[in-house]
């Protein structure tokens, strides 16, 4: 896992105890997979409101409605332990552009969610403003007249300076850490994608390199690549530079473990 070099590593993803919990400094995120045994998928289903259900089963493939479901309902169960409360009295609010956040502004838990392909990823900080984001790799995306439309005229030049067949990986580094800082921003796409620039290629640690809309923000921001699986590229931004980064499993198979956070997060 490549970090920037302010932030300390953990190492590799861990599976969690009976004595998990988020302390300040440090950064979480958490990867489940779309493959879910039934006891896991039923707490996920178990915890969310109504709405978030209904909203669920709109969409039309069931692979969408499972990392819907997946995705919210482990930022329930997180936000359950972290606040010692059921998961399912956990309230939501969202910003104008979509970002979703406790409805009670006085916490200060913050959390993100992405997916893509099999992997789901959540994240979460105290008092940290933060964006994830995981691309599942796919070549013929990984050309220059896609980067040429989302990418700065720098990271244009840096990308088609690669060897071809590293090509592919790059394109997506640079896209996830993109993606992660505007989503820690929470303004969506209103900010213009080439009006700043990320460092992506394979000798370069992941950060900001310019913020021509605000200059001050490439100091504020720090990022970070993830090691999502083989074929995937994941990257988290968060706010300030002091932070530990820790990586978490759900456990996918494990029954033990998945009836252990049935008994502390959604009594």
């Amino acid at each position: 896992m490549s970090v920037s070099a302010n932030v300390r590593e953990s190492g590799a993803w861990s599976a969690p105890t009976g004595g998990y919990h988020l302390v300040r400094n440090e950064v979480h995120v958490w990867r489940a997979r779309l493959n879910q045994p039934r006891e896991a998928l039923n707490l996920f289903q178990h915890v969310l409101s109504a709405e978030e259900r209904a909203r669920a089963e709109r969409f039309h493939f069931e692979a969408d409605r499972r990392r819907a479901v997946i995705g919210r309902g482990l930022s329930r169960l997180l936000l359950g332990l972290y606040l010692g409360r059921s998961a399912p009295q956990i309230e939501f609010k969202y910003n104008a552009f979509g970002k979703p956040g406790l409805a009670d502004s006085s916490l200060p838990f913050q959390f993100n969610v992405s997916h893509s392909g099999e992997v789901i990823l959540v994240a979460a900080a105290i008092d940290r403003v933060l964006g994830v984001d995981v691309e599942q790799i796919k070549p013929d995306m990984a050309n220059g007249e896609i980067a040429a439309r989302f990418f700065s005229r720098r990271e244009c030049s840096t990308l088609m300076a690669l060897p071809r067949e590293m090509r592919a990986e790059a394109f997506f580094a640079c896209w996830t850490r993109k993606e992660a800082y505007l989503k820690a921003r929470g303004d969506g796409l209103s900010l213009p994608l080439d009006r700043f620039d990320v460092a992506f290629s394979p000798a370069e640690n992941p950060r900001l390199l310019a913020t021509r809309h605000d200059p001050a923000e490439a100091s504020r921001y720090t990022l970070a690549a993830l090691d999502a699986g083989p074929g995937y590229a994941a990257a988290l931004a968060v706010e300030g530079s002091d932070w530990r980064l820790k990586c978490w499993e759900w456990p996918q198979t494990d029954r033990s473990q998945i009836d252990a956070w049935i008994r502390q997060a959604a009594p």
